[in-house]
């Protein structure tokens, strides 16, 4: 019999908690689609090792999650038994991985955030926490100066790889709002000193874009139009096509391990 989904009750320091491990683990299954596919070999490594860096996140995110809950749930019971509307990652993390510029861009957006915001998140109150984010903050840096570097390459290279990065930067450009939003549960950890504002983050996230986009040749859009519904979890058409596949094995023979 297929595992059931499993109910879950919010809180603020779970809610939160539960929400970066899911941009890590949908971002970080986003990438393992390019294993074996990637434009050269050195490339399908790298790719590889920051999805595994993504999903370590995102382990040590559901594990820390699972005791805040108090009811015995670890991180593989978060991850594959919650159904789509219960998972709230970013609209931007689930997006299609496309052509190499479209992830490339997906994955600058990202951790042009990530990186200042484990950083700050260093010197949270929740001691959990704070540990984490001092190992994340590591990881994010190489994956922001790994899509940094790949986005001028693309947009000062070829006519063709200008024109795919520039397509890139437009598709996703609506999706970036979202990143620095803060609803009343996130609200309270802030105030606390638990939470960073992701607001307060948009000033360097904005002049990393700009210093990347304008040495790649690259114009930001302008329309301020910005997608939303992640958080709330309101998703693309993506996330359960995805969700299908990354659940499978536990839906169809539950509890089977290695």
């Amino acid at each position: 019999m297929p595992a059931a989904s499993i109910e879950i009750n919010d809180t603020p320091l779970f809610t939160t908690t539960l929400r970066r491990a899911d941009d890590a683990l949908v971002l970080g299954h986003r990438l393992s689609e390019w294993c074996g596919h990637a434009p050269m070999l050195e490339e399908d490594m790298a790719l590889s090792n920051i999805a595994l860096d993504l999903i370590g996140q995102a382990r040590e995110l559901y594990s820390y999650a699972g005791q805040v809950e108090g009811k015995g749930r670890g991180e593989d019971q978060l991850a594959y038994l919650r159904e789509e509307r219960q998972y709230q990652n970013l609209l931007l993390v689930e997006q299609p991985n496309g052509d190499f510029a479209r992830t490339i861009a997906r994955q600058l957006f990202y951790s042009a955030f990530a990186d200042p915001y484990w950083r700050a998140m260093m010197q949270s109150s929740d001691a959990t926490l704070a540990a984490i984010a001092a190992k994340s903050e590591k990881e994010s840096a190489y994956h922001l100066r790994h899509a940094a570097e790949w986005m001028i390459r693309l947009g000062d290279g070829t006519d063709e790889s200008h024109a795919r990065a520039q397509d890139a930067v437009e598709a996703l450009w609506a999706f970036t709002g979202e990143l620095f939003e803060a609803d009343n549960a996130e609200r309270r950890l802030i105030e606390t000193g638990v939470a960073v504002d992701p607001a307060s983050l948009r000033a360097t996230w904005q002049s990393t874009i700009d210093t990347v986009l304008r040495e790649a040749t690259l114009t930001a859009p302008s329309n301020p139009w910005m997608q939303q519904g992640g958080r709330s979890g309101r998703h693309t058409e993506h996330l359960g096509r995805l969700l299908a596949e990354l659940q499978h094995m536990q839906r169809t023979y539950p509890g089977l391990t290695w």
